[in-house]
Formats: structure tokens, C-alpha cells, sequence
């Protein structure tokens, strides 16, 4: 966001925080939720994508329909001569899609797995320019009836935390997610952080941040304060990898920590100085992933 749109947007919030504090957390809500246009793609997406198309071009391709509109999933076979060892969702984080999954996708195809990645409503192949806890949950669930059970649900950065809600079932009138293993990378933990920090930087005061909340529980039938996952991972005690970097300057230490806190089902692994992106095409990143699902004969891809 440019330095002087910031500074537009913030004295607008300020100022309607005395005015209309309810319209104003609808319309910081909205904001929250609002998606980059996929048309706007920077050089170095481009490039990405471009380099993906071969990739890209060995899947099978489905539209589904969800209650807000149509998300793409993208289905890839196990590597040729491999017998499937089962299907394994994966879900980007955003401003992302399933090209920038590439090497993650790859390395389960590798061992034997079925992937199908989503991408979420606003992002990728999918529709939509609105994108929020709900109506990626929802996505999910749709994933889950037409390809499930999975014996892994696998999410990176806002990813993780669509895969940790919906195998949680935190969203209201949405059954949980079926997944036998969930791995974590780079994820938030806690909707209210993320929305203090949000607030803060757009300057929403605490009546609007008080009717943000309120259409978080309009929508997912559920308050704000729930939506942390450690709650969550405690009341779901599937099997969990969360891999995270110290120095990951988007989405602090301090949520793997808390996803860690859940319980013993938990296991917390520091990926040192590989920050919030390049931890997505790390070997070592991908090994553990891909190891995690067989560590009863493993314990030790648990250290």
C-alpha cells in the first residue's frame, strides 16, 4: 500500500472512529478481506508462474462450486509407477496460488502421494476478489467432499490456518475436515493478533475494531477470541508438524509457539534463517513434510 494511500485510509479511520464506528468496522472489515487483483502480478510472480506452466500443465483441473462462488482445485497423480499412498490437500497462503507450491507438491508426488491444491477464493484460478476465514473453510469442506478423506492437510502461512480451522470445525454449520495429519508451515495462529496488528496499522480504533469482531461472529457463528490455534489444535488432536522461522518477519515465532502449546500431538520444528517464503522451497522443509506422514516408523523426523 503507498505511503500516501496509508496515510489517507488511516486519517479517514481515525476520524469516522468518532463519527459512525460501526459502519467504519464494516468497511476496515471489507478492507481486511479484500484480495489483490490476480491481473496485477508482479515481474517476479510472472516468472514463477511461467516457470510452473509445464508443471501446472500435469494436472487435472476442477471447478467447484462453494454457497460464494467457484474455486479451482488442482488434482496431481503420484509420479509415474507409483502406487498412491493416499491424497494429501495443500492450501497457499495469500497473495499466493498452486504454482508457488511447486516443490512442496512435488516432493509428496515423489513419495508416493496424491496432491490436490486448492486455490482459495480471490487467488490463483479461483474467483472472487474477497477472501476470508469463512469462505476458505468452506472451500476446504468442498475439497474435502469430492477428493477426501486426506490423510494430510498441508498449509502454508494463511493456508495453515484454513487447514487448522477446518479440521478444527471452528466455523459454524461446516463439518470439520477429514485429514489424518496436519502440517503447519509458517502459519498464523491467533485471527485476533492478526487483526490488532491489521487495526494498528490503519489506524481502526476500538469501537470499529468492536464491530469488525461482531461481523466475524455474523459470519462464522463463532467470536473472535476463538479463532486462536492453540484453542483450536486442542480441541482437534490430530497429529501436527508446525515448521516455522525464527527470523520469519510476516508471521512471528510467537504463533508456532502457540501452536506448539496445544498439546503433546504437537511438534514444533525451527527452520533457521529461512524467513516466510523461501521456507516453501527448502529440501530439508519438504523432506521433514513428507517424512512426518510415516514417523511412527520415524520417530525421529519428530526431533
Amino acid at each position: 500500500m503507498a505511503s500516501f494511500g496509508l496515510k489517507v485510509i488511516r486519517g479517514v479511520f481515525g476520524a469516522a472512529e468518532h463519527v459512525a464506528p460501526r459502519i467504519t468496522g464494516r468497511a476496515a472489515f471489507e478492507l481486511f478481506c479484500r484480495t489483490p487483483s490476480t491481473r496485477t502480478l508482479t515481474d517476479g510472480e510472472r516468472r514463477a508462474i511461467d516457470r510452473a506452466a509445464e508443471f501446472m500443465a500435469e494436472a487435472r483441473h476442477h471447478r467447484l462450486k462453494t454457497a460464494t462462488g467457484c474455486v479451482m482445485v488442482h488434482e496431481f497423480r503420484p509420479e509415474p509407477g507409483r502406487e498412491s499412498a493416499g491424497t494429501v490437500l495443500v492450501i497457499h497462503g495469500w497473495r499466493s496460488r498452486t504454482e508457488y507450491m511447486r516443490v512442496l507438491i512435488e516432493g509428496f508426488r515423489a513419495a508416493g502421494y496424491k496432491v490436490v491444491s486448492l486455490d482459495l477464493p480471490g487467488h490463483g484460478h479461483s474467483q472472487g476478489r474477497h477472501l476470508n476465514m469463512v469462505n476458505a473453510v468452506e472451500a476446504a469442506r468442498m475439497a474435502g467432499e469430492w477428493f477426501g478423506p486426506f490423510v494430510a492437510a498441508v498449509g502454508h502461512s494463511f493456508g495453515g490456518a484454513v487447514a487448522a480451522n477446518a479440521i478444527a470445525g471452528s466455523v459454524k454449520d461446516i463439518p470439520p475436515l477429514s485429514a489424518a495429519r496436519l502440517v503447519l508451515i509458517a502459519a498464523p495462529s491467533s485471527l485476533p493478533a492478526i487483526f490488532a496488528d491489521f487495526s494498528r496499522m490503519l489506524n481502526v480504533g476500538p469501537r470499529s475494531q468492536v464491530a469488525m469482531a461482531d461481523r466475524v461472529e455474523y459470519l462464522s457463528g463463532r467470536p473472535l477470541h476463538e479463532f486462536t490455534g492453540d484453542r483450536q489444535l486442542a480441541q482437534a488432536p490430530v497429529p501436527t508438524l508446525v515448521i516455522h522461522a525464527p527470523d520469519d518477519r510476516e508471521v512471528p515465532a510467537e504463533h508456532a509457539r502457540r501452536y506448539a502449546g496445544a498439546g503433546d500431538h504437537v511438534r514444533l520444528h525451527w527452520a533457521e534463517g529461512l524467513g516466510h517464503r523461501r521456507i516453501l522451497t527448502d529440501k530439508g522443509v519438504v523432506e521433514r513434510a513428507v517424512g512426518f506422514m510415516t514417523t511412527q516408523q520415524n520417530p525421529s523426523l519428530l526431533n
